[in-house]
């Protein structure tokens, strides 16, 4: 069985849309460090449609000059989306057919490494019907102010398992969770 893994930048509010606005001078080379364990048994990848579109726009014109850029272009893509449709233009993209659970059920007992999801939406309701393994948040020292929450108010209380705990330089508090079953 693959396991399932998804990281989020988040702020000390709450806060995991957008971080590019907020993030400001936080990043450092403990959250590259990271990213970069995470990413390292990573073979496949389970896109939101937002964040489909967002990546796909940019990352294959910026493949070589950035080393993220050159991991997430071969990658494998699935893509959870209701309105876009086959076939996709960013290499190695299909949409998951069905209902997402069951294709993320079935996309779990192919072969292979590690599976990532990017999208919030995709990662909360993934979170909360069991299918994530590891949930890493990024905490970095500021407060956001507004944007979007990975948790909305009417979602039940949740117990998670604390799998690995690191603070970085810059006093990035890099927490991975996981479901307590």
């Amino acid at each position: 069985m693959r396991r399932i893994t998804a990281h989020l930048f988040h702020s000390l509010d709450g806060i995991v849309s957008s971080p590019h606005v907020w993030q400001f001078d936080a990043f450092d080379s403990g959250c590259g460090e990271a990213m970069g364990a995470a990413l390292a048994t990573t073979d496949a990848m389970i896109l939101g449609r937002t964040a489909y579109e967002e990546w796909a726009d940019y990352w294959p014109t910026h493949g070589d000059a950035d080393p993220f850029g050159a991991f997430v272009n071969p990658l494998r893509k699935y893509v959870a989306s209701r309105t876009l449709t086959e076939p996709l233009a960013w290499h190695n993209s299909t949409l998951l057919q069905g209902e997402l659970t069951d294709a993320v059920r079935a996309l779990r007992d192919t072969d292979g490494g590690d599976i990532t999801v990017v999208g919030i939406s995709v990662i909360r309701q993934l979170f909360l019907a069991g299918l994530i393994d590891a949930l890493t948040l990024t905490t970095h020292p500021v407060v956001a102010g507004s944007g979007t929450r990975l948790w909305e108010a009417a979602d039940e209380p949740l117990r998670l398992t604390l799998l690995d705990s690191r603070i970085t330089e810059k006093g990035n508090a890099v927490l991975t969770y996981g479901p307590r079953r």
